[in-house]
């Protein structure tokens, strides 16, 4: 019997009892096969694998669109093996959401662009070479920080598994990132470029882990350590490598470390509204309510639909082929 919705198309399948999942689960064991996880077990699993194989899916068109403006056919080739780690990436999630019984094709071809999950820094265009690069060293460090807790702490085996490669090409991207960083801030121009787009960035990044943890609406991603570390928890790990980075190559970043709390500390109203016409966060107007933000992560963003429309139109075009002949 198969289910349907906006989450995807997936066949029922046979699920242990809550019971026997704890039990498992108490004694150590990785889970391999759906029959070995509850229900409940699965559809968290099924949350976290769909916003894993979006986000790699969508920097894609994200990085193909910036890497464009490259500076040299080298640095042009470099950023391509880039966008290839990362569809494989995407690949391997999607299969794995296959495995669990869920329509692939459906989830790639099928979906609204909206319906797609996936940090809405993506919707936003990275519009020249060091805004692809500052991605890099930003964004793809927020990928190694989540994906490297849940390759460390995850009770789905055939994740942990996947993630050995995965975990080492977003080592690459991000030393990729910080390479030409640094490069570009040699000179007093190319630093003020990297820091007009590292203001912007930024705080996308801090958007990236998700809510708070006082306001987390799913829990059982760690009730059931799918993953081991909590939003908050991330968003420090991420924070205490890329502040010190950011500092070394002398970048300014709205956040101080708090010798009392031992933990880095945001200077700037967390969450604020953004401009995206501008590329710009209204600090001034001072914090909004996560609901509002939660209502821009849903209506999407400027790109969205373009990024989309590139990734499903050869499939719709050669199903349109396939009802010719």
């Amino acid at each position: 019997m198969s289910q349907n919705g906006t989450n995807g198309t997936y066949q029922k399948m046979q699920f242990a009892t809550e019971a026997d999942l704890k039990v498992r689960l108490e004694a150590g064991e990785l889970l391999e096969t759906p029959d070995q996880m509850s229900e409940e077990y699965v559809m968290g699993l099924k949350r976290i694998l769909t916003v894993s194989a979006d986000t790699e899916l969508l920097s894609a068109p994200a990085y193909y669109h910036a890497a464009t403006h490259a500076p040299t056919i080298n640095a042009f080739v470099s950023a391509m093996a880039i966008i290839q780690d990362e569809l494989g990436h995407a690949n391997i999630a999607y299969r794995l959401l296959e495995d669990l019984g869920f329509d692939k094709e459906q989830m790639l071809y099928e979906r609204e662009p909206n319906e797609f999950k996936y940090p809405y820094a993506f919707d936003v265009p990275l519009d020249s070479w060091v805004e692809l690069v500052c991605a890099n060293a930003l964004y793809d460090r927020a990928g190694y920080v989540l994906l490297g807790d849940i390759y460390e702490h995850t009770t789905f085996a055939p994740w942990k598994r996947g993630l050995v490669k995965v975990d080492r090409e977003e080592n690459f991207h991000l030393r990729h990132g910080e390479t030409w960083m640094r490069k570009i801030c040699q000179s007093e121009s190319g630093r003020e470029e990297v820091q007009q787009a590292v203001d912007w960035m930024f705080p996308m990044v801090m958007e990236w882990f998700g809510l708070p943890d006082d306001k987390k609406r799913h829990t059982e991603q760690l009730s059931y350590g799918i993953k081991g570390s909590s939003n908050d928890t991330l968003r420090q790990t991420w924070l205490s490598t890329g502040a010190p980075f950011c500092e070394e190559i002398g970048l300014d970043l709205p956040v101080h470390w708090n010798e009392t709390e031992n933990k880095f500390e945001l200077d700037y109203p967390f969450p604020c509204e953004f401009d995206e016409a501008e590329k710009r966060w209204l600090m001034e107007d001072g914090e909004i309510e996560w609901g509002q933000v939660l209502k821009r992560w849903k209506r999407r963003g400027p790109m969205n639909r373009d990024y989309i429309e590139t990734i499903q139109h050869g499939h719709k075009e050669l199903q349109q082929m396939m009802e010719v002949v």
